[in-house]
């Protein structure tokens, strides 16, 4: 898939791979929509709230061009192509941070302590194939990024969306954050 044109695409790869678990306990589709209404409560932008629902549609991606096989050996770079299939749709305030979550992952493992120890045994593992924390230097630069602030605030969200005691809320509720915050932008 190299591109979406419309956001029935999106919904429609939502629709076919959102309901398969990727390393954790909930789907891809309850943790968008978990990240999403984190970032509602947060009064986040409209762009952020997107980025937060979107951010990992790479996965969904990588299911769609593998015929739903899963790969957990190497990094797929799902950040990346979450923001090559959505930058036709949306601005960089959406894609931008979306491209830093998983940097987010590292510089806060680097620079904040104890907060590996929140990470999901999923997150842990992916974190190895990602590179590890970051070193000094790789964390000063990160930090100057202009997006710097919005990577760390959906990082955070992604940590904690996947709240398996929560209802799942049905997919209409991810329609609903996706197209009103569409509309928004």
């Amino acid at each position: 898939m190299n591109k979406f044109t419309s956001l029935i695409e999106i919904e429609s790869l939502f629709e076919k791979w959102g309901q398969q678990f990727y390393s954790e306990n909930i789907s891809q589709t309850a943790h968008a929509v978990q990240c999403a209404q984190l970032a509602e409560e947060a009064d986040a932008s409209s762009a952020l709230v997107l980025a937060a629902l979107l951010h990992d549609v790479g996965h969904l991606v990588d299911l769609e061009d593998s015929s739903g096989r899963e790969e957990h050996t190497i990094d797929t770079v799902h950040e990346a192509t979450a923001v090559r299939v959505l930058a036709p749709l949306f601005p960089p305030a959406v894609t931008a941070p979306i491209a830093l979550h998983v940097d987010g992952k590292r510089w806060l493992c680097a620079r904040e302590d104890g907060y590996f120890e929140t990470l999901s045994p999923a997150s842990v593992a992916s974190l190895a194939l990602q590179g590890g924390p970051m070193s000094d230097q790789e964390a000063d630069r990160f930090m100057a990024m202009p997006q710097f602030e919005d990577a760390i605030a959906l990082r955070r969200w992604d940590d904690i969306g996947k709240d398996i005691s929560k209802d799942q809320l049905p997919f209409d509720e991810f329609r609903r954050i996706l197209r009103f915050h569409f509309e928004q932008l």
